[in-house]
């Protein structure tokens, strides 16, 4: 490792949590107890953004009060931390890619903009909390993606440059954020997204077990966007 410190920051949903299907299912179950309904292309094309946002701008319950829409978002992440406590879908490769970032002495961050005890849920499932430095949730920011402002926070409180500082994301808002923050990007191709709506990303992998360690250094020191690091990279 360099002498500055290089970071990693994790989103949860879709890249340290396969929870796509969850985040679905529960939508669907509170559509039936409060009377709407949600096609799965609507939620589809939520996914990855706040509750509150999905509401009002995607779901079309423009109507409901300040208030309303708190509550559904309430009960909606209940529903979900239920069916992801019965089922925890890590997403594979994830558990042992953090451990791998550790022994070789990357600083690690969760950047989500998901509600606090989701990621705490996400978090204390993998049983590897002692291993970040920073854990960032839609409550420590004022401004959700594609604003950079959640990465940059996880930056600073791990202690590392925005410049050295990898994001694992998954959604298009996610990797616009890390690209703003002034860091590069590595999209996972998990549940619900495709390789074409990633192409920003500065890497894109069908799944975590293709990233190791040294692979992200080379990434981190490499000056262009889309550059696939080589397998025998070695940091």
């Amino acid at each position: 490792m360099p002498s500055e410190p290089l970071g990693v920051i994790f989103d949860v949903d879709g890249v340290l949590v396969d929870s796509y299907q969850e985040h679905y299912e529960a939508w669907v179950l509170i559509g039936q107890e409060r009377g709407f309904s949600i096609t799965e292309a609507q939620f589809a094309t939520s996914f990855g953004r706040t509750s509150r946002e999905a509401i009002v701008e995607i779901f079309g319950l423009g109507d409901l009060t300040a208030a309303q829409i708190a509550e559904l978002d309430a009960v909606k992440e209940a529903k979900y931390r239920e069916l992801l406590a019965e089922r925890f879908p890590e997403l594979a490769g994830a558990g042992a890619l953090i451990d791998a970032l550790y022994s070789a002495g990357f600083k690690l961050g969760v950047g989500s903009s998901g509600p606090p005890p989701n990621v705490a849920l996400a978090v204390d499932q993998l049983h590897r909390r002692d291993k970040f430095a920073a854990i960032i949730s839609g409550e420590d920011v004022q401004r959700g993606k594609p604003d950079p402002q959640v990465f940059l926070l996880a930056a600073e409180r791990m202690g590392v440059a925005p410049a050295n500082c990898c994001v694992i994301e998954d959604a298009p808002p996610g990797i616009e954020a890390a690209h703003r923050a002034g860091m590069k990007c590595i999209a996972v191709t998990s549940t619900g997204r495709t390789r074409a709506e990633q192409v920003a990303a500065d890497w894109i992998v069908p799944s975590l077990q293709d990233v190791t360690p040294p692979q992200i250094a080379a990434l981190l020191k490499s000056q262009t966007n889309s550059r696939r690091p080589s397998a025998d990279s070695t940091s």
